[in-house]
């Protein structure tokens, strides 16, 4: 059974950082794609980050360069969130797929106020 543990959220003041981290297990394959969603409340869940086996990573518009995802193992991915605004309060989720199965984590609360 694959499993995907989301860990590092919580509250922090506008223009601070945090860093999520997800690490899968249970996995027959090695995720070829990891992503990063998010879904706030009222609205629909939305991709904040993609990082693809080989290194191409793609970021939602909105991240305008204050993110970065990382691959820190084959079963591991980090998302470093820097100069935080409160529209970024979200649950965050952490995404793979084995062809058209899709795997998702509980998600790690994200909320950003003062």
């Amino acid at each position: 059974q694959v499993q995907l543990v989301e860990s590092g959220g919580g509250l922090v003041q506008p223009g601070g950082s945090l860093r999520l981290s997800c690490v899968a297990s249970g996995a027959p394959f090695v995720p070829y794609a990891m992503r990063w969603y998010r879904q706030a409340p009222g609205k629909d869940r939305e991709l904040v980050a993609q990082h693809i086996s080989g290194g191409s990573i793609n970021y939602g518009e909105f991240v305008r360069g204050r993110f970065t995802i990382s691959r820190v193992d084959k079963n591991t991915v980090a998302l470093q969130m820097d100069d935080l605004k409160p529209e970024d309060t979200a649950v965050y989720y952490c995404h793979t797929n084995w062809g058209a199965t899709e795997y998702w984590g509980q998600g790690t609360q994200v909320t950003v106020s003062s």
